[in-house]
């Protein structure tokens, strides 16, 4: 793309409006900003969009939402037809800077296109947007979100009839009818009160929202436990500046969990996401205000979701009564453990139990579902590919999904979705703390029992970034470098093998990623970040005991440091 030809494009074309125009004619000095913005189009990627928000073809803005969106509507209109376009699209959005004036926009291109759009009153979690497909009984969704990402980011993801993000076929034909479209000046809106009279958008009253939480509140296992014990359970919960803050206090509260308590200087969606670096649970200090507040209060228990309520961060009280905080692996064999033995004692457990995982999650959970002869699928990283075999197993009904998860503090109890759900995920890991309350034990407590009988796994991951045109091509290098420079050993230990799922291992899609398993079945999985510009490399290790495992895990993480930078 020519970037300066585009540039002068949207600065001349009477399509675009004045304040987008006076922003770009602010950096008109600044050459290097130009290109940035104007160099190609913000990729339609396999998860949708994702990007900085501000004026250009390679920002998104309202413009580049309308041409997504008029790639989806065209989509439909080809493959499902008039039917399609009846049945519509049901569209949710988050508390980040212009997402509602984004689903307006998408609403608004999908109505000039004659396709009937839901959508809600305000922001909603993700999780609940995945619902609503297969509630509404809608073509597609779409959810306005940059999940955890900083506040300079918007996003847009696109959900197939399923309630699953669109898997990757027909992303690629998505994707080929947004790359169809090169002049954005040819793309039309309808006037919001004029499609809302035509009934072509449709805003949704509360019942999909009782519904979700219904759907949610079925999940529970141990009721008769949260009678006994969930009135006493402390639990503070943060919502960080997002949507989780009515949903997961609905879900709670309507079970038996009324010992909860908001923190408030988080407890309103904000754009700005004021009082956190950036709004992600996996990062320690968003809870600082949460652990202040739990030091004072005695609680058992911090919940902490991010902004679009699909992941949850977890926070414990270790062995010295200090506040610990668990990692996405951690949280997730926890749940596999509770769940599974919750449903032999109560005799639950379904023929042929399955749990999925990602390939870069830890190995702990599968061990433990080994141990109950429960299988455990992997999958490539990214929640949409753990939704294609939920269904996959609802069309055969050859194996019964129980749970989905990965590292990244993803968790998915039951089927009513087909993402991952932090709304279902706070509850019942306030279930398993009761359960464990109830047997004298705290999660920590758990924990250790956890290793003590499995396994001391440990994990660990470093991420670069590496931004801009520049970064791109950084990490294309390190990529390349781990795939063709026959590394024999890492930190002294063997390799073993190799994984390139590049070439399609185990029946899975082909990925740009590298898996590397060592003489002493610890692993490291280098990938590029689908959403983010950077590399990210995973290590899992196994010993016996916690010392020894902390150990393995530095002699790799500063191997693999000066592997990179002698790159």
């Amino acid at each position: 793309m020519d970037y300066k030809l585009a540039y002068e494009n949207w600065i001349n074309c009477s399509y675009f409006d004045e304040e987008t125009k006076n922003e770009l004619r602010a950096i008109e000095n600044d050459e290097k900003e130009i290109k940035e913005r104007f160099y190609k189009n913000l990729e339609f990627g396999t998860g949708g969009l994702r990007g900085i928000i501000g004026a250009g073809t390679n920002r998104i803005n309202i413009y580049t939402i309308r041409r997504a969106t008029l790639g989806v509507a065209n989509y439909i209109l080809k493959n499902m037809g008039e039917e399609g376009a009846k049945k519509g699209v049901v569209i949710a959005h988050d508390s980040r800077f212009m997402s509602r004036e984004f689903t307006l926009e998408a609403a608004k291109t999908l109505a000039a296109c004659n396709i009937k759009t839901y959508i809600f009153d305000e922001l909603r979690p993700t999780p609940e947007l995945s619902f609503a497909v297969r509630y509404l009984n809608c073509s597609m969704g779409i959810v306005l979100t940059a999940s955890h990402n900083p506040k300079e980011y918007n996003g847009y993801k696109v959900y197939g009839p399923d309630g699953g993000q669109v898997c990757i076929d027909m992303a690629n034909d998505i994707i080929a009818e947004v790359n169809k479209i090169e002049d954005y000046s040819t793309i039309k809106t309808m006037d919001f009160d004029k499609a809302v009279n035509e009934k072509l958008i449709v805003e949704l009253n509360g019942d999909v929202d009782t519904a979700f939480i219904d759907a949610v509140k079925k999940q529970v296992i141990r009721q008769d436990t949260i009678n006994k014990y969930g009135k006493d359970l402390k639990v503070i919960f943060t919502p960080l500046h997002g949507t989780g803050n009515k949903s997961v206090r609905r879900a709670l509260k309507e079970v038996g969990f009324e010992n909860v308590k908001v923190v408030k200087e988080q407890e309103n969606p904000d754009s700005n996401f004021p009082t956190v670096t950036y709004p992600n649970p996996e990062e320690k200090s968003v809870f600082n205000i949460a652990i202040e507040m739990a030091k004072k209060d005695g609680a058992d228990l911090i919940l902490g979701t991010d902004p679009d309520c699909d992941r949850v961060g977890v926070v414990v009280k270790d062995a010295n009564g200090e506040y610990f905080v668990l990692n996405g692996n951690q949280t997730g064999s926890l749940l596999v453990r509770y769940i599974i033995e919750s449903l032999v004692d109560k005799n639950k457990l379904p023929s042929n139990p399955t749990i999925i995982k990602t390939i870069v999650t830890s190995e702990l959970g599968a061990e433990i579902a080994k141990h109950y002869n429960v299988d455990c699928l992997n999958t490539l990283t990214g929640f949409k590919f753990i939704g294609e075999k939920m269904s996959e197993f609802e069309q055969t009904n050859e194996k019964t999904f129980i749970m989905g998860y990965e590292e990244s503090y993803g968790y998915l109890i039951g089927t009513h979705a087909r993402d991952k759900d932090a709304v279902v995920a706070s509850l019942i890991i306030c279930e398993m703390a009761a359960y464990y309350k109830s047997k004298e034990m705290s999660l920590y407590e758990a924990l250790v029992d956890t290793y003590e009988k499995f396994g001391y796994y440990k994990e660990d991951l470093k991420s670069l970034t590496l931004k801009g045109i520049e970064g791109i091509e950084k990490i294309k290098e390190i990529m390349n470098y781990f795939r063709t420079s026959n590394i024999k050993e890492i930190a002294n230990i063997k390799i073993d093998k190799i994984l390139d799922y590049k070439e399609g291992i185990d029946d899975l899609p082909k990925a740009d990623v590298l898996k590397f398993i060592l003489e002493d079945k610890t692993w490291i999985a280098v990938r590029p970040s689908g959403t983010e510009p950077k590399i990210k490399f995973y290590v899992g290790v196994n010993s016996d005991s916690y010392k020894k495992s902390d150990k393995k895990i530095e002699d790799i993480m500063n191997a693999i440091s000066t592997l990179v930078e002698s790159i």
